[in-house]
């Protein structure tokens, strides 16, 4: 019996993968005419598509993703740790001249370039090994969440055709986010920049493209380098309808209103605007923050990210 139900077994699996990769062919010759309607060439797109296959671990991946979060106070702690904050302090004086230019280029704080780019791949040392063409395939296959990976593939494919990179080259998260800042090919079309303008972007090995092409993303987005983030406050017994990012008062007005700094002084008289945020309700911590605060959001739509971000910048605010 046990003979035959391994038997069973081997000819239901070989069956079920059967029918997967029969079902990808034909999905990939419908995608394929997708992709040739957006402009991709029929050369660029068997070229990138040879070989590629579904990749059941991504799929895990994408299903296994946590539902629980991490309380706020918990995901600033981890991402603007200690051994973080000294890691932005040593890229700022090791890459000073690199990182000056590229500020007074595009005109964002070289401290918050570096921030970004700490929290996406720990300053580059983690920026993902995946196939980028395979695991956005991979994705848009799925079909959980098809139409937002089918775009990022054929993004994926005009940068082949684009650039002439061979599709090989495009490495990243398993989730198709590419090279040590971590853009999606849509955002590497946008934002990504040759420093130097010597050919096309490398974000995967060249400092001047990464920090550039953070720096131009900000800059896209309406960064002004003449602020910072925004700061925690105290603001104790503050109305709930006071409360969130549709708020815009100046600091004089939060002021007015009993907001303090947490060390109890008065809030700096900088002609600035800013939201009260409460991230864990009334009683957990408290923000003002910036319009700089909602670039970031455009970035990754996380009050903990983007108070990670600014908290990493603070670190080298003195270099």
């Amino acid at each position: 019996m046990r003979l035959i139900a391994c038997a069973l077994f081997l000819v239901c699996s070989s069956g079920v993968a059967f029918a997967q990769q029969h079902s990808f062919v034909s999905w990939r010759a419908q995608f394929r005419g997708q992709a040739l309607a957006a402009g991709i060439t029929s050369e660029t797109f068997d070229e990138a598509m040879a070989g590629v296959r579904p990749i059941p671990h991504i799929i895990e991946l994408d299903h296994a993703q946590p539902e629980v979060k991490l309380r706020f106070s918990d995901y600033v702690r981890k991402l603007a740790s200690d051994e973080r904050r000294a890691a932005v302090r040593q890229h700022l004086d090791e890459e000073r001249d690199l990182l000056a230019q590229v500020g007074r280029r595009f005109r964002v704080q070289p401290r918050f370039i570096v921030a970004l780019w700490g929290i996406e791949t720990d300053f580059g040392q983690f920026p993902g090994d995946y196939p980028v063409i395979a695991a956005l395939a991979t994705l848009a296959y799925d079909g959980r969440r098809a139409a937002l990976f089918s775009r990022e593939l054929i993004a994926a494919l005009r940068i082949v055709q684009r650039d002439d990179i061979r599709p090989t080259e495009l490495r990243g998260s398993w989730a198709g986010a590419m090279g040590q800042c971590q853009f999606m090919p849509s955002s590497f079309l946008a934002y990504a920049v040759s420093f130097r303008g010597t050919g096309r972007p490398d974000i995967w090995n060249d400092h001047a493209d990464i920090f550039a092409s953070i720096a131009n993303y900000l800059a896209r987005l309406g960064w002004r380098d003449g602020e910072s983030w925004g700061r925690y406050v105290d603001a104790q017994d503050m109305p709930s309808h006071l409360v969130g990012l549709g708020i815009w008062k100046s600091l004089g007005e939060w002021q007015e209103l009993g907001v303090r700094r947490t060390d109890g002084g008065p809030l700096p008289m900088t002609g600035q605007s800013a939201s009260l945020l409460m991230p864990e309700g009334a009683g957990g911590p408290s923000l003002l923050v910036y319009g700089n605060f909602r670039t970031l959001l455009r970035w990754n739509n996380s009050q903990a990210f983007a108070t990670s971000v600014g908290l990493l910048a603070e670190a080298g605010e003195s270099r």
